[in-house]
């Protein structure tokens, strides 16, 4: 393994007879980023509680400040030093492992063969120091597991070796495989994310309410203060939440490489994570309204053992089903001709909406569609359904109709809404039967394929 940006540990440790493991500390700026966080404590006590912080200040001189203030910025330096001191991480033959602690020491042991993927990601002072984030996706966890912070050259160094032991290549050969090679696949123009976002449904939805409620309390009270309090936080949250999502999504670039999809976006923070081949259990295909007439739909992911959610913000619908494709191999998404609508009785039971819903199953793929005005398409490759449900409630069992219900490995719920009740007693009879021939021919989840 390639030297670290930040020095090395104290030494090496191992057992008798194993190969000696060299811990290594994360990189030496580390220590002001940890040095925050009695600041940050500070700060909430103060937010908590801000009429007992204002009274607490009050009593105090500019003398009594100025001592406490020179006491605690050493100590919150101290903090920040030891806690980088006392944290080292090593790689071994099997396992990543990751030591922490001053006073209660704790050991973190990742087992290589579990890491499902690694993320590299630069906040934006990072980037200035040129340092990144090291982010482990492993089976079984929801949290992830992080190293922070690195050089920036050696967390992708780190990020590929990594990713090829888990797939499985040798300890003394897995440093020399390097970056795998990308190819890129789609790639989001500025301007394109930008008006998607001006034709998103919640945008104008918020637009409207800071129009509609401010002019209501106008006429309800006559105060322009009461306009103002009430419109301004609305507009702000209108252009809040566009902006956020323009910053978070600029730049969005999906490449495919054999150790998975690579996705690259950020504005002011990059990020780069990686989709696990094989772990992807739901792709949804989500056409806005406003959307449509341009034929953009946005591409969202339910992966096990990963918080990636996101495959593509916005896209032409061949260009979306085109990566798809890529994520399921074999798998087609179904054209909205192909869907059948649940029969004409199920307006009894979702009077005008029932007319968003839709089914469609192959040898492949269990593809449900919801919702009129915003719909979502999932699909979910048979491979990875792990039960299926059947769901009446009264009013539907009074009218023929069932709701069939897909489980999946990311703890998730397809349902196929207001089906026939004798389809939907076969649909899950089939069903059934499709995922256990999906699991015996699935490939494996291996990188590097």
């Amino acid at each position: 393994m390639g030297g670290a940006s930040g020095a090395p540990g104290s030494g090496a440790s191992g057992r008798a007879g194993e190969k000696a493991v060299v811990e290594r500390r994360l990189h030496p700026v580390t220590p002001l980023r940890r040095a925050w966080a009695p600041v940050a404590v500070l700060i909430g006590w103060a937010v908590h509680d801000p009429d007992g912080t204002q009274r607490q200040l009050m009593r105090l001189d500019t003398t009594t400040l100025l001592i406490g203030l020179a006491v605690f910025v050493p100590a919150a330096a101290l903090y920040g030093f030891l806690t980088w001191w006392f944290t080292h991480f090593a790689v071994t033959d099997s396992e990543l492992r990751i030591r922490t602690g001053l006073l209660f020491r704790r050991t973190v042991h990742i087992r290589l063969e579990r890491i499902q993927a690694v993320d590299v990601t630069r906040p934006l002072l990072a980037r200035i120091a040129g340092v990144a984030k090291l982010k482990l996706d492993v089976v079984g966890t929801d949290k992830k597991d992080e190293l922070a912070y690195l050089g920036e050259a050696y967390a992708r160094s780190l990020r590929a070796e990594l990713l090829a032991r888990a797939a499985g290549f040798a300890p003394e050969t897995a440093h020399e495989v390097g970056e795998a090679p990308v190819r890129e696949l789609l790639k989001v123009p500025a301007g394109v994310l930008a008006v998607s976002l001006v034709l998103t449904g919640a945008t104008w939805g918020t637009l409207v309410a800071a129009v509609v409620v401010p002019s209501v309390l106008w006429f309800a009270t006559g105060s322009v203060w009461t306009v103002l309090a009430t419109g301004l936080p609305l507009l702000g949250a209108a252009g809040a939440s566009s902006v956020g999502r323009f910053v978070g999504e600029y730049d969005w670039t999906v490449g495919e490489s054999p150790d998975g999809l690579r996705i690259d976006h950020g504005l002011l923070d990059r990020a780069h994570e990686t989709v696990p081949p094989g772990r992807v259990q739901t792709v949804r295909v989500v056409e806005p309204l406003l959307w449509r007439r341009r034929g953009w739909v946005r591409v969202e992911l339910d992966v096990a053992g990963s918080s990636n959610s996101v495959l593509i913000p916005v896209a032409p619908r061949e260009v979306a089903e085109s990566v798809i494709a890529r994520v399921l191999p074999g798998v087609s998404v179904p054209d909205t001709a192909v869907l059948i609508r649940p029969p004409g009785r199920a307006r009894w039971c979702v009077p005008l909406w029932w007319r968003g819903y839709g089914l469609a199953v192959d040898d492949t793929v269990f593809a449900a569609r919801n919702g009129l005005l915003r719909r979502r398409l999932d699909l979910v490759p048979h491979a990875k359904v792990q039960s299926v449900r059947l769901s009446q409630g009264p009013w539907e069992r009074h009218k023929g109709l069932a709701d069939v219900h897909v489980d999946t490995g990311a703890n998730k719920t397809v349902t196929a809404r207001l089906r026939d009740a004798a389809e939907a007693a076969e649909l899950l009879r089939a069903q059934a039967e499709r995922s256990r021939t999906g699991r015996r021919e699935a490939r494996p989840d291996r990188w590097m394929a």
